[in-house]
């Protein structure tokens, strides 16, 4: 792209609308033919990378030309109307960056037609940051629109408190005693006691991992769906459990998480489900919190939030919303203590 057209490459990326035609991926289909909101959410985030590429900013284009990362740090997306496989969602991007901003905003709208209409099948507000590179080779400027978007370091766009309730800022504990591969093991203990929690360590994976280094938003979403489920495993309410029990299984209305700092390929990550609160025994909500290890101290890499509630399948294509039984319930409750009462 010329140096000429780059201004008005981003004059249309920060205001000119897009839509884009979208299937879900076959991968998302899990049980029956329900998409999950991992698969949801990769439709916005497909969505938001079309509207770079009409604006004349493809995420290739960026960060080979400009040395410009394209990395989604903020994700809040609601699900009012199931998506099934093979659907055909057409995706609306506003942009709504405004004055002051210092990450690029974006709403995103996906609708469908289900049963001779049109429905909103989710609604979605999208933050991206341009993160720059480092490596080998010169870049060229990126367009001066763009500059008050570009960081150093992703999660250093803010200082509001995220969703849960910490500045969006990395947080430190004690140091860390202890050397090699284990040092630091005890942590989920530390980090997991007094609440209604599942602690998990895992080593992050390059498949989930993106410009050579960072986790990206993907990978976040990936992680955000196994604990949940390694989470219900381990108060013996799996996802299996349920189905061949109960033939229910977990819906999600919404979903959230925002990356904090950066944390790289092959660190280890500690991460944090909580249970928050149980509502009307219809739906629960629970934060998710990771942390890296650095130099004895834990970093707050991202913080999510998600809510859970049960439908039970009438048919290969119907479902229908369920209140929790007393199972459940005590489950989501966590477990007693040695005092009587639940933590």
């Amino acid at each position: 792209m010329t140096t000429e057209a780059l201004p008005v490459a981003a004059k249309h990326l920060l205001t000119e609308s897009t839509r884009v035609q979208l299937r879900p991926r076959y991968e998302g289909s899990n049980i029956c033919t329900w998409i999950g909101f991992k698969h949801v959410n990769y439709l916005v985030e497909e969505a938001v990378l079309e509207h770079f590429r009409c604006a004349g900013l493809p995420a290739r284009g960026l960060y080979e030309e400009h040395g410009l990362g394209v990395d989604l740090v903020d994700l809040d997306t609601r699900i009012l109307h199931a998506l099934h496989m093979d659907d055909s969602v057409d995706a609306e991007v506003v942009p709504a960056t405004r004055e002051g901003d210092t990450t690029l905003r974006f709403r995103v709208t996906l609708t469908l037609e289900r049963d001779g209409r049109r429905v909103k099948a989710a609604t979605s507000t999208v933050r991206v940051s341009l993160r720059t590179a480092e490596g080998p080779g010169a870049y060229a400027q990126p367009p001066s629109p763009l500059m008050p978007y570009t960081v150093p370091v992703l999660g250093r766009h803010e200082s509001a408190p995220g969703p849960g309730g910490h500045a969006a800022q990395s947080v430190g504990t004690a140091p860390v005693t202890g050397q090699g591969p284990h040092a630091g093991d005890g942590l989920l203990e530390q980090l997991t006691a007094g609440e209604n929690a599942f602690g998990w360590k895992w080593r992050i994976p390059y498949p989930y991992c993106h410009f050579s280094e960072r986790l990206q938003m993907s990978g976040y979403l990936r992680l955000m769906e196994e604990v949940v489920d390694l989470f219900l495993a381990d108060r013996d309410i799996s996802i299996r459990q349920l189905l061949e029990d109960r033939r229910w299984i977990p819906v999600v209305p919404h979903s959230r998480i925002q990356i904090l700092d950066e944390v790289l390929m092959e660190e280890d990550l500690y991460t944090v489900y909580t249970v928050e609160e149980v509502f009307k025994n219809l739906t629960y909500t629970a934060r998710m919190e990771c942390y890296a290890l650095r130099e004895g101290h834990l970093v707050r890499t991202a913080a999510g939030r998600i809510t859970h509630g049960y439908a039970v399948i009438d048919s290969r294509r119907d479902w229908s919303l369920v209140e929790f039984d007393d199972r459940v319930v005590r489950a989501l409750s966590g477990p007693v203590r040695a005092d009587g009462l639940r933590s």
